[in-house]
């Protein structure tokens, strides 16, 4: 790519999550939980997860070819592959052979709500309509055991949910001073978050989001900053001497914050997450999952808006950095990425399941992870036309997928992640 080109950034976007989701409400009773215990402290609605004949693999053919075929691109036309998960199906084989996103579960317990299953796949290039203002960047790593996976025998992670969210707070907070000062240092002005049109953060919970756009305005309060309300001020005032620690535990700064921010949090980040409360959290594409919803929503009134975005990843690595927008034109545009994205549709087309069933399948999923010479049910009755899936692993572990076709005849096979001949 010319290194003078301007506007690089996202062309286009593309996601998919499965049809199969379960209802935190209907959860929360199966699990004996409190009534609003998901629903309300949590903040999620729904969440999807896959049946046996879906995977990671699976569900990133799917995002990606969809992508490719909207929008009629070559794949010889793709200068360079990235993929980030947080799943891994084979420790030699590279992920990014197998198109590999992201999927989740957790093992029963108090995680569990906060699982989730999507991919998103994006095409980058210049004159884009969601264009990086590279200038502004903020990253933050630390070494902290708040989510890690250290039994490759499980699909299932080491969860600390007290030191996840902490760490997380801490990492918004490093990443947000990094960005203003990169802000001040080329703009000459500070930065609070009046000057940015929406946030978009990682959201393994909605509860999460809430307390942490909660955070950058108590940000602003202590940097004296022009956006927060003299009676916000007022309210904030007994919390301004804490410590960092102290302020991380204080629940009465958590719900002072949250209040005197809620009217900045329905106008810059509520269009946000519309996808993360349906189907919960998806980990890598949990950001962008939660962006596509912003573009679903605001596609019409976006020129020339400002997003900031907050990526994180346990363990920890973080980063704020932000995205300038244009309407574009056709088929890069910010309307054409929304109809492509079809979310409302995505999300009328999906089929509730029973808690007794979801519990049901993820006890199958658990009995084969890492298994071998196995056939899965192939019931695709319940999967999209295009849509990818899992049809048998081998005795040398080969993992077979096929795709659905518009007549759901003469389908492609796929082994290992790349498409052979059809059967």
């Amino acid at each position: 790519m010319d290194l003078n080109q301007k506007d690089v950034g996202i062309l286009a976007m593309e996601i998919y999550f499965p049809l199969t989701c379960v209802q935190q409400e209907a959860l929360e009773a199966h699990d004996g939980a409190s009534k609003g215990k998901y629903t309300i402290g949590l903040g999620q609605d729904c969440m999807a997860f896959c049946t046996d004949v879906e995977d990671v693999v699976s569900m990133s053919l799917t995002a990606v070819s969809s992508l490719l075929e909207k929008y009629q691109i070559d794949p010889k036309q793709i200068g360079r592959l990235e993929v980030g998960s947080e799943t891994v199906i084979d420790k030699s084989k590279s992920i990014k052979t197998f198109l590999m996103q992201i999927f989740e579960v957790y093992a029963e317990g108090p995680a569990r709500p906060t699982g989730g299953a999507a991919a998103i796949a994006m095409l980058i290039g210049p004159n884009a309509p969601i264009a990086f203002e590279s200038k502004f960047r903020g990253s933050h790593m630390a070494h902290a055991y708040d989510f890690y996976k250290p039994n490759l025998a499980s699909e299932y992670p080491v969860v600390d949910g007290k030191l996840s969210q902490t760490c997380y707070l801490m990492a918004l907070d490093s990443c947000y001073k990094r960005f203003c000062a990169k802000y001040e240092k080329f703009q000459g002005k500070p930065f609070s978050i009046s000057d940015a049109d929406y946030v978009v953060f990682h959201s393994p919970y909605n509860k999460l989001v809430q307390k942490s756009f909660a955070r950058l305005y108590y940000m602003d309060f202590l940097r004296n900053a022009s956006s927060v309300e003299e009676a916000a001020k007022e309210k904030l005032a007994p919390f301004s001497s804490l410590s960092g620690d102290e302020s991380y535990a204080s629940r009465d700064l958590e719900k002072t914050a949250q209040q005197v921010a809620k009217s900045l949090y329905d106008a810059k980040v509520q269009p946000t997450t519309l996808i993360p409360k349906q189907v919960g959290n998806m980990y890598t594409a949990s950001l962008y999952a939660a962006f596509a919803s912003l573009i679903d929503s605001k596609h019409s009134t976006m020129d020339n808006k400002r997003v900031v975005m907050f990526s994180y990843g346990s363990g920890l690595s973080s980063t704020m950095f932000a995205f300038r927008l244009q309407e574009g034109q056709y088929p890069f545009s910010l309307s054409n990425i929304a109809t492509v994205m079809d979310i409302s549709g995505k999300l009328k087309s999906r089929h509730e399941v029973s808690p007794e069933k979801f519990v049901k399948t993820l006890q199958l999923m658990e009995h084969r992870y890492g298994g071998k010479d196995f056939v899965t049910s192939k019931d695709h009755s319940l999967l999209p036309p295009g849509t990818f899936y899992l049809t048998q692993v081998d005795s040398l572990y080969r993992r077979f997928y096929s795709k659905k076709s518009q007549e759901d005849t003469n389908t492609a096979t796929c082994e290992n992640g790349s498409v052979v001949n059809g059967h």
